[in-house]
């Protein structure tokens, strides 16, 4: 009996991860390319060798017998360093080479016979473009400088969508309702499943800015992973550690004071009434086990003292109340 109840939780392990898989979004880059002689013909089994520099992270595959080669499910972002070698020509490395969210980098090789060249082929490579990458539809890619040299007053995901030319007002993209929309963090759902409204969960900020790596707005994708969604889906992905410790703390506070309360000349009373804004945090990466283990950590706080309910009960027996004055029709006695 206690084997035939394993079965039955195994199983229904088993199938709550085959839907879970089936409705993910995409997380990882992809890195392709073709391998040719100094004669422009394909060189099969050439070995590439993809390095994540940070962490140390490779990925590995052999040319077929056109020349090209594919690498799927790797870490966005970079720098990475991709070594290209065969027996019997020089080994071509490529440093530099960052890969955008959910996107493929085109890197083509060209080898030479190792009698003719004797030394090594160092080439700089240079960060994927948008002519650069196998497009699936109208996207655009947020890396993580461009978050960071964004100004933002709410620090909200919407203000960074705003880089979209299709992102409008909140999470409307394409003139589109923003509950048609879909927001995935890592591949989970970070949507707001009641649909009052198109806001996101958490007024706008599910997840610290600062623990984004990297976020991806996609339209009218033709690709079968991007799915769950009409108008507009966003994409994001977290930040993870490396093989060096590196930590941040920060601070934003914002009050009535940092707020204009002139019209034409004239005050206006109630523009300064007390509101105050503090946002806490603190970051945290580096290597459990080099090369191969890491952990990262954020913790973010916001602090928005602030009256609940400004309404009252109406004093006395009279139980009209008073709009102007926040008087409900409930009185006190």
């Amino acid at each position: 009996m206690i084997k035939t109840f394993l079965k039955k939780v195994l199983t229904g392990l088993l199938s709550a991860c085959i839907a879970v898989s089936a409705f993910a979004q995409i997380t990882t880059s992809s890195l392709g390319g073709r391998v040719v002689d100094q004669n422009g013909e394909p060189v099969p089994g050439v070995a590439v060798v993809a390095t994540h520099t940070p962490s140390g992270t490779s990925y590995g595959v052999v040319t077929n017998s056109d020349g090209r080669y594919a690498i799927q499910g790797m870490r966005a972002g970079g720098p990475y360093e991709v070594e290209v070698s065969s027996l019997g020509y020089t080994t071509a490395t490529y440093t530099g080479v960052t890969l955008q969210l959910a996107e493929t980098y085109s890197l083509n090789a060209e080898l030479k016979e190792e009698s003719l060249n004797l030394g090594e082929a160092v080439v700089i490579a240079t960060p994927a473009s948008k002519f650069s990458t196998e497009k699936t539809g109208a996207s655009t890619n947020i890396n993580n400088e461009q978050i960071s040299a964004l100004p933002t007053i709410s620090r909200s995901i919407e203000d960074i969508t705003k880089l979209s030319p299709y992102g409008g007002n909140g999470m409307s993209f394409a003139g589109t309702d923003g509950r048609t929309a879909n927001f995935t963090v890592d591949g989970a759902n970070f949507n707001n499943n009641f649909g009052l409204s198109d806001a996101l969960p958490g007024g706008g900020s599910p997840i610290s800015i600062d623990a984004i790596e990297e976020m991806q707005v996609v339209i009218s994708p033709y690709d079968v992973r991007q799915n769950n969604f009409v108008g507009g889906g966003v994409n994001a992905i977290t930040k993870s550690g490396t093989n060096t410790f590196r930590g941040t703390a920060y601070y934003y506070h914002r009050n009535e004071n940092m707020r204009g309360n002139m019209v034409d000349g004239d005050a206006i009373a109630t523009a300064r009434d007390k509101d105050r804004t503090s946002i806490y945090g603190v970051t945290l990466g580096g290597p459990i086990i080099k090369n191969k283990l890491f952990f990262f950590v954020n913790y973010e706080q916001t602090t928005k003292p602030t009256v609940v309910n400004t309404w009252h009960a109406s004093e006395g027996a009279t139980t009209e109340g008073d709009i102007n004055k926040n008087q409900s029709r409930v009185g006190t006695d």
